[in-house]
């Protein structure tokens, strides 16, 4: 685990570089407060710190201050190194947080003991962030495709109108369906239906560009939002997306299965599709005249000539 040491005093400094390294730290150190403060304040610093109370530049109290006065993830773990006595001294170190403090002189192992202390606060934290991830991932995610869910690709389609009519720039959605998806249910069964879902939304996914965003809109439907894409480019994606899925079989349990998708495409339009729901309305129309019309193949919501 990376540590900050923040020291001024050069041989002071040495001895416990050389102490922290043998107890396996990989040591960065700061010979003053405002190098110390840059450097917790950087991309990917220490999680946990030793910070001399005084110091040229800051002293380590003001650093402590400083690093407390936004709510920083990753947690960053704060010892106080100090030749201070009093407890009113102490008191304020503490309340400006730091989490522990060690006075000079001390024995090496009662460090030691603290730092292992920090490090296992550090450790159940990252447990705590990881668990964190998951279920934000699980609310916002399908759990069969890994593509946004319902709820949240709208939430993100309202975000991108929203931000479309305020720059003044297009927004395309596309509506998604596998043909045929019932009878590839009833003949192969669900676990191959299942493997079918996340093949397809996996290729249509890997074609995206990384501010598109696709998600699972219920069943065998997906929708794309097209952020700064105006309705032909959408319409010759679609196509990109449809060849890519109807190319080649897909391998389930069940064998090979040949799967075609359809695809309806709207734009953004500041007279009549003005909001998410017209939007994926005149989407899912066309979606249905491509169904209409013998599936496979791409439908293109009327534009007029009013995109945004």
């Amino acid at each position: 685990m990376r540590i900050l040491l923040a020291e001024d005093e050069l041989s002071f400094q040495r001895l416990l570089e050389e102490k922290l390294s043998t107890w396996g730290y990989d040591v960065v150190v700061a010979v003053d407060g405002i190098a110390a403060l840059q450097i917790l304040q950087s991309e990917d610093s220490p999680r946990i710190a030793i910070l001399d109370w005084m110091m040229p530049g800051m002293d380590g109290v003001e650093v402590c201050r400083k690093i407390r006065e936004k709510v920083n993830e990753p947690y960053t773990y704060l010892i106080l190194l100090t030749s201070q006595q009093r407890d009113e001294d102490l008191v304020i170190g503490m309340e400006a947080g730091a989490d522990d403090y060690i006075t000079k002189p001390f024995k090496h192992n009662e460090l030691r003991l603290r730092l292992r202390a920090g490090r296992r606060i550090i450790e159940l934290q990252n447990e705590l962030l990881a668990a964190r991830e998951i279920f934000r991932t699980k609310a916002s995610h399908d759990s069969l495709t890994g593509l946004w869910n319902h709820e949240e690709i709208l939430l993100i389609l309202a975000q991108e109108l929203s931000r479309a009519k305020r720059e003044e720039k297009s927004v395309c959605v596309i509506m998604a369906d596998i043909d045929f998806f019932k009878i590839i249910n009833d003949k192969h069964g669900h676990l191959a239906g299942d493997v079918v879902l996340r093949a397809t939304a996996g290729k249509m996914h890997f074609l995206m560009r990384s501010y598109d965003f696709i998600g699972r809109y219920g069943g065998e439907e997906f929708l794309v939002i097209l952020p700064d894409c105006c309705l032909e480019s959408a319409a010759a994606f679609a196509e990109r997306l449809r060849l890519s899925v109807s190319n080649d079989c897909i391998d389930t349990p069940e064998g090979m299965i040949p799967v075609t998708i359809s695809f309806g495409v709207a734009a953004y339009c500041k007279d009549r599709m003005k909001d998410a729901y017209s939007l994926v309305k005149a989407a899912d129309e066309a979606l249905y005249r491509a169904k209409v019309n013998g599936r496979n193949r791409v439908e293109v919501a009327p534009d007029d000539g009013m995109m945004a």
